[in-house]
């Protein structure tokens, strides 16, 4: 039987350094020291993952493919990014998107662990 698309999130975003795993607002979120990096959401009936993107990519994404990416509400403005699970995601392509969210929120000294 496949893992579903929480159970594969979780081990992505729980096998980056010092990530944490705490409920927030009815949904998984994901954080390092504290501070979120990605968040499951299904309030619309779909799963979809959230997280942070450097300036300029939440419009690239989006812009490159509106059925997968999405604008979420609430962190939207902040240039976060929503990528729908639903659809039979590419998961190395979900990889990259947490650890370069990842590498956005970490400490200095967890991001460089990545980059090794």
């Amino acid at each position: 039987m496949a893992a579903s698309s929480t159970e594969r999130l979780r081990r992505t975003c729980l096998a980056l350094p010092e990530a944490t795993e705490k409920e927030a607002w009815g949904d998984p979120t994901w954080r390092v020291k504290d501070k979120i990096f990605a968040m499951e959401k299904r309030g619309d009936g779909r799963v979809s993952v959230w997280f942070k993107a450097p300036k300029g990519s939440q419009e690239v994404l989006v812009g490159s493919d509106d059925e997968r990416f999405f604008v979420p509400p609430y962190v939207g403005h902040k240039g976060w990014v929503g990528m729908r699970l639903d659809r039979r995601p590419d998961w190395k392509e979900v990889d990259l998107l947490i650890r370069r969210s990842y590498r956005m929120t970490a400490p200095k000294k967890l991001a460089a662990a990545l980059e090794d």
